[in-house]
């Protein structure tokens, strides 16, 4: 209803002075009269003025506050303004913002009023509010009913369920001690919970804010009870004194309006409430009731005098009440609602912006069209058992946002919806956002377990690091090692320069020993300037592990020395490593540790930027295989290495060929066995140059005997490791020995383990073909100790198998053997291959293997292994 308003006065409606009774219509026309006269300039100079702009902060908060359609202002408190805007001769400005926006806008003058601004004694500080608030909230207890609740005293002994650590729970609390009042409290995670405690019977009572509280008391069948607190008031503020004025306008126009039932303010209030489920009665009733109710109020109008304050405020709290019983988005959680199809039905204002979509947008939508695939199948799992089982869910859900791919981890409860026939029909989750929560465990758990200064695992960590490590080994069979490590002399740099620089130091050491380390290896701080590595799944064989534990903590001794740069400070420092094997120690890791101490004391001893192992005979063993791997180095550069060459025989006796044995005499070291320097040879590389030379001298020995008439029908055997097989440059290397020497290539033979036919078998099968092709000659050695499938055998171009020695040895008294070597002398038949017996050292060895088939021999009955001019010279006595 619109009125004029001259400074603060209101007139009466017109319509009102048309009304029949006589002295109304003539006071009305007369206060019109007189005001007109006596008003008249400054109404015409009012008309004439230029509306007054009035820039308004908006944000998204339905009912209360919301941007219409139209761009102004909406909701309870939009629209009241937008009417004392119209009555006033305002021109509204809208700025949309958020909550937070708004505050900042408003303070620092960017806008001149902004609607919905709860009171406080803070904000006070900075706003101007007026005196009339707009709208009040508060907070309430809701009961099952079985039990009245009409006062505080009746908490008496109650259990009362509240949000843990809520301002609502202090609140209660100081109340009921001020009563000196015995409950039991009984603290929840959500106000979901809480109510479904009082369903359950587990609490009488749940406090919550009337908003919520409200339509979950509709849903679940619960009572509001009249015991409220906590209330707050909501106005209008601006931002400095200059709008004294406006706020003073609007207490006219709320005072005025609150009073009036009838007036705008009520009108706008049941606009946007939900409306009231009344009956239609018929006319005359209605007309009855009325009369009665006149009667009643005429009888009892005495008592209604005295109790009229309090039922005006009760009927405007009840009402209010009724008004904001469905607003859900104050709420700071994610509400939804999904049918059996698991397609949303409903979902509150923050479930809307974590989705990017309006409700109306969200309504038949799943969750496959906001997640990814995993994050889709993973909900869907958890609402069937609701909407399916009727199940009650409470589970941490790891979401991953199918349009960002941004990852977010929330609480979620989801309970089934059920019919009046107990059927479910939809499910209603509540989920919270609990991603930072989840943020700060991780860092705590960081801290739990890694130092917090160079990032690296912390004592803890190690030592459950090494039981597991300890055990790996263990089953696997992999060993691994424990480096003890110490920085010298960082107690007197750190006392020097400050503890800042020695801080930064000990991070950039750190950073080196972190760069150095393998995936499965683990480094770690244990206190003030000493660091531990544990290396794990190194050699199953001991000594290759020691060795590849040692060049480790070689390289990491280099890297350590290296000069840091701190600032200005250029520093230069060394470490000193101790180190332990895991299978030193047999106890358990307070042994692992000890021994690795020890070994560490033990490199302090020998001076700065050293290392010692913890076993004194491992050391020496140590010394001795790289005293060889220097010698061995040395020997191929020096060729002091030479080849012993053992005859091949027929069963007449007849030499038809030799194998090359390599054989290397060191002035320190005296005659080493191949089978101690050989492994040397493969683990440090060295195998490559050495094979190599081999091959270089066999071929120069073929090429010399194709000019000898009783040598130059003889065929050269010479082993090859699988690593010199396997490399790159080994077929181009042969054929440029066989050009280089020209010589015929059938004379070379290449023994091949079965071994190097496991891995790799297709380019094992490739690289013999294209020797084959060009007439080398492959033997497989030692056969019958390995693995190799005689499917693949056959593929193979193979001329000769080998029967290992191993089956020669016993074969004139065990039967398995005898049994092995017919097999074997069988297969080559079936596959045309030749057949060799190697170490035969017996007549009766000969003659057993002649009588199972055998046609070829090798071993010390027919000769020790010798240097090529000792068969020079006897073969050819021999034929002489």
């Amino acid at each position: 209803m619109k009125r004029l308003n001259v400074k603060g006065f209101f007139l009466p409606n017109y319509k009102h002075c048309r009304s029949n009774q006589a002295n109304r219509a003539f006071l009305c026309f007369g206060s019109y009269f007189v005001a007109l006269l006596l008003l008249l300039a400054p109404i015409s100079a009012i008309a004439q003025s230029d509306p007054q702009l009035l820039r308004v902060g908006v944000y998204h908060n339905p009912p209360k506050l919301l941007l219409s359609d139209e761009g102004q202002p909406g909701g309870i408190l939009g629209e009241l303004l937008q009417h004392i805007a119209e009555q006033e001769n305002w021109r509204l400005e809208v700025t949309p913002c958020t909550w937070d926006q708004c505050l900042e806008l408003l303070d620092s003058g960017q806008i001149d009023i902004m609607p919905d601004v709860a009171y406080s004694e803070s904000r006070n500080q900075r706003f101007n509010f007026h005196k009339t608030p707009a709208l009040l909230s508060w907070s309430q207890l809701y009961h099952h009913g079985r039990t009245p609740l009409v006062s505080l005293l009746d908490l008496k002994d109650k259990r009362i369920a509240v949000l843990s650590s809520s301002i609502q729970q202090e609140y209660l609390h100081n109340m009921v001690q001020s009563f000196d009042l015995s409950v039991n409290w009984y603290p929840v995670d959500t106000m979901a919970e809480g109510f479904s405690a009082v369903l359950d019977g587990r609490a009488d009572a749940v406090a919550a804010d009337h908003f919520y509280g409200n339509v979950q008391a509709y849903k679940q069948g619960l009572y509001a009870s009249p015991i409220m607190f906590q209330p707050a008031k909501i106005y209008y503020a601006t931002a400095d004194f200059r709008h004294g004025g406006t706020l003073q306008i609007i207490d006219d126009y709320l005072n005025h309006w609150q009073g009036d039932h009838n007036s705008v303010y009520h009108q706008i209030i049941r606009k946007w409430s939900l409306p009231e489920q009344t009956a239609l009665l018929p006319g005359w009733v209605q007309w009855s009731v009325f009369a009665l109710a006149i009667a009643l109020v005429i009888a009892l109008s005495l008592n209604l005098l005295l109790r009229r304050q309090i039922d005006e405020k009760t009927r405007y709290l009840k009402a209010s009440e009724k008004r904001l019983n469905t607003i859900l988005n104050s709420v700071e959680a994610f509400i939804y609602i999904k049918g059996n199809d698991l397609t949303y039905q409903y979902a509150n204002r923050k479930t809307c912006e974590l989705l990017g979509v309006t409700a109306e947008e969200l309504v038949g939508k799943s969750d496959r069209d906001f997640f990814d695939e995993q994050t889709a199948q993973m909900i869907e799992r958890n609402d069937r058992l609701v909407v399916d089982e009727g199940k009650r869910l409470s589970e941490e859900e790891i979401n991953v946002l199918a349009k960002t791919g941004e990852k977010r981890v929330f609480l979620s409860v989801k309970i089934p919806l059920r019919d009046g026939n107990n059927n479910n029909y939809a499910l209603c989750g509540i989920s919270t956002d609990i991603t930072e929560h989840q943020q700060i465990q991780d860092e705590l758990h960081h801290l739990a377990f890694y130092d917090s200064l160079t990032g690296l695992a912390n004592r803890r960590q190690l030592l459950e690091h090494m039981k597991h490590a300890l055990a790996s080994g263990e089953r696997t069979g992999f060993e691994g090692a424990v480096l003890m490590i110490d920085l010298d002399g960082f107690k007197v740099f750190n006392d020097t320069v400050g503890h800042e620089q020695g801080d930064r130091l000990l991070q950039k050491v750190s950073q080196r020993i972190s760069s150095s380390l393998r995936s499965t290896d683990t480094a770690g701080r244990l206190g003030a300037d000493d660091f531990m590595v544990i290396l794990e799944d190194l050699s199953p064989d001991y000594e290759q592990a020691i060795i590849d534990a040692r060049d480790f903590a070689m390289n990491l001794l280099r890297d350590l020395a290296q000069p840091y740069q701190l600032d200005t400070l250029t520093h230069v420092t060394s470490a000193t490593i101790g180190i332990t094997m895991f299978s030193d120690t047999k106890t358990n890791v307070e042994g692992l540790l000890k021994s690795a101490d020890l070994a560490l004391a033990d490199a302090k001893a020998s001076g700065r930027g050293t290392m010692r192992f913890f076993n004194p005979r491992m050391q020496q063993r140590i010394s001795r295989r790289i005293h060889i791997e220097s010698a061995l180095r040395e020997a191929l550069e020096s060729d002091q290495l030479e080849l012993h060459l053992q005859p091949q025989v027929t069963q007449q006796g007849k030499v038809i060929g030799m194998e090359a044995l390599l054989r290397w005499h060191d002035a320190d070291l005296g005659q080493m066995s191949p089978g101690e320097f050989i492994p040397i040879a493969e683990s440090s590389g060295l195998i490559i140059p050495l094979g190599e030379w081999v091959l270089q001298r066999a071929c120069s020995l073929l090429s010399e005997w194709q000019q000898l008439p009783h040598m130059k029908d003889l065929t050269l055997a010479v082993n090859i490791s699988p690593k010199q097989f396997r490399h790159p440059k080994f077929v181009p290397h042969i054929l440029h020995c066989i050009r280089q020497a020209n010589i015929l290539p059938e004379k070379l033979e290449l023994e091949v383990t079965e071994s190097m036919l496991i891995d790799d078998m297709a380019g094992t099968i490739s690289r013999m073909n294209q020797l084959r092709e060009r007439g080398i000659r492959f033997a497989l050695d030692d056969f019958g100790t390995g693995y190799a499938s005689l499917s693949h055998l056959k593929l193979l171009p193979l001329y000769q198998l080998k029967i290992d020695q191993s089956f020669v040895k016993e074969i004139t008294t065990e039967k398995n053997d005898e049994a092995i070597v017919q097999t074997i002398i069988a297969l080559g038949g079936s596959l045309g291959l030749e057949v060799l017996a190697e170490g035969v050292e017996t007549e009766a060895q000969m003659e057993k293997l002649k009588a199972l088939g055998v046609n070829h021999f090798q071993g010390y009955y027919f000769g020790y292994p010798q240097p090529a001019d000792h068969w020079l010279q006897e073969l050819e006595n021999t034929q002489s």
